[in-house]
C-alpha cells in the first residue's frame, strides 16, 4: 500500500484499468491475466517482486470463487498426471525469480510477452501432437509460470489437447492456484513482502473485469482468433516499449 500512496492519480487510474483487464482475461478466457497483465504493470512500476504477490492473490482469491460451484467440472485424472511435470519446474522457476536481477527478469518476461504476441497476431497457435512435446511444453510452462505467471499459454496447448472444453476452464484455475500456492509459500519463506494491503484494496476494481469476463466468457471463445490478434498487436507495441527502455 505504502508503494500505492506514492502513485500519482493518473498511475493509480492506469492501476486501476490493468487490473480491470486482468480479472477480465483471467474469467473470459480461463488463463492469461498474468502474462496479459503483467508486462502493463510494469510500465507503471517496474518491480515485479511488487507486482506478482499481488496478482498470485487475486487468481486465488477469484479462482476460488469461479470454482465454489463448479468444482465436480474439473478434470482430475489429467491434471494429477500434468502436474507431477509441471510442478518441479515451477519450483526451478520461483528459485530463479527470487535470484535473478530485476533488469532479467524484465527482459525474461517482456521477451516471453513478444513471443506470444507475434504468435498471436500471425495466427499462429502453439501446438502439441504427441507426448514428448506435451512434456516438454509443460515443463517449459512449469518454469516460466514460476518465474513470471507467464507460462500460461504454453500450458493450455497441451491441455487443449487432453481436456475436453466444458472442463477446460476450471481444470486450469485448479492448476493456477496449485502453483501460485507454491509461489507464494516461497515467497514467505524468503521473507518477500506479499503486499496483502495492496492486493486487498485492488479486490473490488479487479472484481469489475472478473465479472465482464464471466458473462463475456463464450463470446471470446467464440471469436478466440481475432481476440488474440488484437490483444497480441497491442503487446507487441507494449513489450517492445519496455525493451527499448530497459
Amino acid at each position: 500500500m505504502d508503494v500505492l500512496l506514492n502513485f500519482s492519480f493518473i498511475e493509480l487510474c492506469f492501476v486501476a484499468l490493468v487490473f480491470i483487464w486482468t480479472g477480465f482475461v483471467r474469467s473470459g478466457l480461463g488463463f492469461g491475466g498474468g502474462a496479459l497483465g503483467l508486462p502493463l504493470m510494469l510500465f507503471i512500476y517496474d518491480q515485479p517482486l511488487f507486482w506478482l504477490p499481488v496478482i498470485g492473490f487475486h487468481l486465488l482469491f477469484f479462482s476460488s470463487l469461479t470454482l465454489r460451484s463448479r468444482i465436480s467440472k474439473v478434470d482430475w485424472l489429467y491434471l494429477k498426471k500434468a502436474i507431477l511435470i509441471i510442478i518441479p519446474f515451477v519450483l526451478v522457476g520461483v528459485l530463479g525469480l527470487i535470484k535473478l536481477p530485476t533488469n532479467w527478469l524484465l527482459v525474461f518476461i517482456y521477451s516471453i510477452t513478444l513471443l506470444y504476441a507475434i504468435l498471436w497476431v500471425s495466427g499462429l497457435n502453439i501446438r502439441s501432437n504427441n507426448k514428448w512435446v506435451d512434456r516438454f511444453l509443460l515443463c517449459i510452462g512449469g518454469y516460466v509460470a514460476g518465474t513470471s505467471l507467464t507460462g500460461a499459454p504454453l500450458i493450455v496447448a497441451v491441455f487443449l489437447r487432453h481436456v475436453s472444453a466444458a472442463f477446460l476452464r476450471n481444470t486450469l484455475f485448479v492448476l493456477w492456484f496449485s502453483i501460485v500456492m507454491i509461489k507464494m509459500t516461497a515467497f514467505i519463506v524468503v521473507g518477500i513482502d506479499l503486499n496483502l494491503i495492496t492486493a486487498l484494496t485492488l479486490i473490488p476494481v479487479a472484481t469489475i473485469g472478473h465479472i465482464i469476463g464471466l458473462k463475456a466468457h463464450d463470446k471470446i471463445i467464440q471469436n478466440d482468433a481475432l481476440f488474440k490478434r488484437l490483444v497480441g498487436a497491442v503487446l507487441i507495441l507494449i513489450s517492445s516499449l519496455g525493451l527499448y527502455n530497459i
